[in-house]
C-alpha cells in the first residue's frame, strides 16, 4: 500500500461508519482501523445500549416499539458523539449493528462530512464459526447468523462499500477499507 492510499483518512478528518451483523468483525476491525490513524476516535454504538441501567428492552426480530425507540436513541447518541469528535478534528470510526432502514437513518443523523459507510458482510457460516470462537454471545433463541444475514442482505439499502470478509484477516480488511472506503463508500 502506498502513502497515497490512506491520504483521505490521514489528511483530513471524516466519519467512517462500520456495520454488519453480530460477529462480523465490526468491533475488532474498527479498533484496528482507528489504531492505524494518527488522530482517531472509535465510537462503539453498543456502549450507549449498556448505559441503560434499568428498563432496557432488547431488540428482537419483532422489534417492539420500545426496543425500536431505544435503538434509535442509541443511534442518535452515537451520531452526536461522532459529530463532536469530528468537530474536534478527529477521524471517527463509528461501529454498530445498523441494518435495514437503520443504516440510511444514521447517515442522516450524522451531520459531519465527509462520511463513508463500510458494511462487513462475511458469509453467515463464517459468522457462525466466529461466534463459536468468541467470549461474548450475539445470538440466541431469537436470532441466528443466517437470520440476521438475511435481514442485512434482503432489507438493508446497498449504500456504502460492502465487503465479503469471510476469508480475510483483520489486517487485510483494514487494508481494504483504507484503500476503498472513501472512493467507493462515500455518502454525500
Amino acid at each position: 500500500m502506498s502513502a497515497t492510499d490512506t491520504v483521505k483518512l490521514d489528511a483530513d478528518p471524516g466519519v467512517l461508519v462500520i456495520t454488519g451483523i453480530s460477529a462480523s468483525g465490526k468491533s475488532t476491525v474498527a479498533q484496528a482501523l482507528a489504531e492505524r490513524l494518527p488522530r482517531s476516535a472509535h465510537v462503539r454504538g453498543d456502549f450507549f445500549r449498556r448505559m441503560i441501567v434499568n428498563g432496557q428492552v432488547h431488540m428482537t426480530p419483532e422489534g417492539s416499539p420500545e426496543a425500536v425507540a431505544q435503538l434509535r436513541l442509541r443511534h442518535s447518541q452515537a451520531a452526536a458523539v461522532a459529530d463532536a469528535y469530528f468537530d474536534a478534528g478527529f477521524t471517527v470510526i463509528l461501529q454498530d449493528i445498523l441494518i435495514g432502514d437503520f443504516l440510511p437513518e444514521i447517515t442522516q443523523m450524522i451531520k459531519s462530512r465527509p462520511l463513508a459507510v463500510v458494511v462487513l458482510a462475511p458469509d453467515p457460516d463464517a459468522v457462525a464459526d466466529r461466534e463459536n470462537h468468541r467470549a461474548k454471545t450475539g445470538y440466541g433463541p431469537d436470532w441466528t447468523p443466517h437470520d440476521l444475514d438475511k435481514v442485512l442482505r434482503d432489507h438493508t439499502p446497498e449504500i456504502g462499500l460492502w465487503l465479503d470478509t469471510s476469508g480475510q484477516t483483520v489486517d487485510q480488511t483494514v487494508d481494504e477499507i483504507l484503500k476503498r472506503a472513501w472512493p467507493e463508500g462515500a455518502i454525500s
